[in-house]
């Protein structure tokens, strides 16, 4: 069978550009190797000359980029200037924002790179372009979240029971459920500024403290001041880290939630 590949792949190089008489001189010569007919041998010698596999992909050279560097430049300036709008609304008014930002100067670190050459990119530019080419931008000032947590053992999460989901409420509030967001940023790295927010699970009643950091003294110090701002006692909480219960309720805070902060105070 390899033999008659070969052979067949070998007739049907010269098969293709030959006269009529040659083409039937290379069939006689197949019909008496191999005992083909005419009609299979001429079938045989149009297959051998088919690309067999997959097509390989034609390797495209990049296409240079229709905007440069200083285009993009402007182009985030007028974006930030306008309030960041979307593709659309900025190519309705890119001429007279350029016009404005021309009258008073508001091109900022970007005034060396608008030239009448980037003008004219800007407002020939497509809706379509906009977004694509400010993607990055916009990528870049919403990062992924991050998260401050950090599940481990220590001595406090060893003497309180630990709550590992919120049990069938009652019909009354109190439970709240505390929590802390860190503003970092694009990085936990250095300091910053923590919210804590205190919930309650049933009415949804929300206070929310600023603190420094996550420090024991300043999460102290914000529960006692959310705790005052709750028009009911809380008798149940809820956190990251520890759910203490106490019953029955007593006028002002349960005394739960003073344990749980003379916890934090040891």
């Amino acid at each position: 069978m390899a033999t008659r590949k070969e052979i067949t792949r070998n007739e049907a190089a010269g098969y293709a550009g030959a006269s009529k008489k040659v083409k039937g001189e290379i069939l006689d010569r197949l019909v008496a190797q191999f005992g083909w007919s005419r009609a299979n041998a001429r079938r045989q010698l149009g297959n051998a000359l088919k690309r067999k596999g997959p097509a390989t992909r034609a390797a495209r050279k990049p296409r240079p980029p229709t905007y440069g560097y200083d285009t993009v430049k402007v182009l985030v300036r007028v974006w930030n200037n306008l309030g960041q709008p979307c593709g659309k609304y900025l190519a309705a008014v890119m001429e007279p924002s350029l016009d404005n930002m021309e009258t008073f100067h508001s091109f900022g670190l970007e005034a060396r790179r608008y030239t009448p050459a980037v003008r004219s990119q800007l407002l020939a530019i497509s809706p379509a372009t906009i977004d694509r080419l400010l993607k990055p931008t916009r990528a870049a000032m919403d990062p992924l979240g991050k998260s401050s947590t950090r599940s481990h053992k220590t001595r406090l999460s060893e003497l309180i029971p630990l709550m590992t989901r919120v049990s069938a409420l009652d019909e009354q509030p109190g439970l709240i459920s505390v929590d802390t967001v860190a503003h970092c940023g694009h990085t936990l790295k250095g300091e910053y500024a923590y919210t804590l927010t205190a919930t309650d699970v049933f009415t949804g009643w929300t206070v929310n403290r600023a603190i420094k950091n996550k420090a024991s003294k300043w999460i102290v110090e914000a529960l006692d001041e959310v705790s005052n701002q709750f028009p009911y006692p809380i008798d149940h909480i809820h956190s990251d880290y520890a759910e203490e219960n106490a019953k029955p309720r007593d006028a002002g805070i349960g005394p739960g939630f003073r344990g749980f902060l003379a916890s934090f105070s040891a």
